[in-house]
């Protein structure tokens, strides 16, 4: 196969790719909220992908962005995108709402994207609204056994998600209009320091101890090597490259393969109901990235 043939596969591969690895950050959550505070976790967490992404740029000599603005506006994402994003979902599992339930409200991306680009002159054809709203269907049906728990749900959970939900938003939007294509290596390591920043006085409010337990160090080298360095750098890539709308759908895939992922790891029931709605969330993810045939 040659070079711009393996290229192309991985462009088309990269959609796949992002959303096992994003899902399974509501895993990780789930293995390490046990034992360690959430703002402690993704503060040590923020620095060794920092350490990470900078071994990784002097070895491959990347150059970092040249405009004191595109540092400002990678800085804004970063705080959106994973100091709001993150922090909203990680408090909210440790005060007791499922992985299943926080990823069904931040599944409401999608839908608010594409009403802020309608509301924006954005391109959102009948078809997307259609698949948007075929994919949310889908979605409630994966977590509907868990909205019948109303013990993971309260004021403050229910908020912390919503936080979490409308960070990524934001963010996702903020990236797409202001952020020029530059190194993914170099624009994750600025996000991340501004994450770093963001997080460090809450950390401080933590009084909580770290269990220095296995389960803790497998979350902490999945997040930083998995989640950070591949998840985030795919969820950079795929914005640049794309349309924000047809993005933030991936996000409706997620929920889904997290419900399969719980049943693999922690031995969840997948109801009849539960693969329907995979099946919903999957066709109406792709007719809304599918290219529309050209006309003849």
């Amino acid at each position: 196969m040659s070079g711009a043939a393996q290229h192309e596969s991985w462009v088309r591969a990269m959609p796949v790719v992002f959303v096992l690895i994003w899902s399974t950050g509501f895993i990780v959550a789930r293995f390490a909220m046990p034992y360690s505070p959430p703002m402690t976790f993704l503060w040590v967490r923020y620095l060794l992908s920092i350490l990470a992404f900078w071994l990784w740029i002097r070895w491959a000599r990347v150059a970092w962005p040249q405009s004191r603005a595109q540092w400002w506006h990678l800085g804004v994402t970063g705080v959106f995108m994973h100091a709001g994003y993150l922090s909203g979902v990680w408090v909210a599992v440790k005060a007791g709402m499922g992985s299943g339930l926080s990823a069904l409200i931040v599944g409401f991306q999608p839908v608010l994207t594409a009403i802020w680009l309608s509301s924006q002159g954005g391109q959102v054809t009948r078809r997307q609204w259609g698949g948007l709203l075929l994919g949310f269907v889908g979605l409630v049906l994966v977590v509907s056994r868990k909205l019948q728990d109303t013990l993971e749900v309260t004021p403050w959970t229910f908020s912390l998600a919503v936080l979490a939900l409308f960070s990524i938003t934001i963010g996702t939007l903020y990236q797409k209009r202001h952020v020029q294509s530059c190194d993914v290596r170099t624009a994750n390591t600025v996000q991340l320091m501004a994450a770093a920043l963001v997080t460090l006085p809450l950390v401080a409010l933590e009084s909580e101890a770290v269990q220095w337990h296995p389960s803790l160090f497998g979350a902490m080298a999945w997040s930083v090597l998995g989640m950070t360095l591949g998840g985030s750098s795919l969820f950079y890539m795929l914005i640049q490259r794309g349309a924000a709308a047809s993005v933030s759908s991936l996000m409706y895939l997620v929920p889904p393969c997290t419900a399969l992922l719980a049943w693999l790891l922690f031995d969840e029931p997948v109801t009849v109901t539960t693969l329907v709605g995979i099946v919903l969330t999957a066709l109406g993810v792709s007719l809304v990235v599918r290219t529309p045939a050209p006309e003849r």
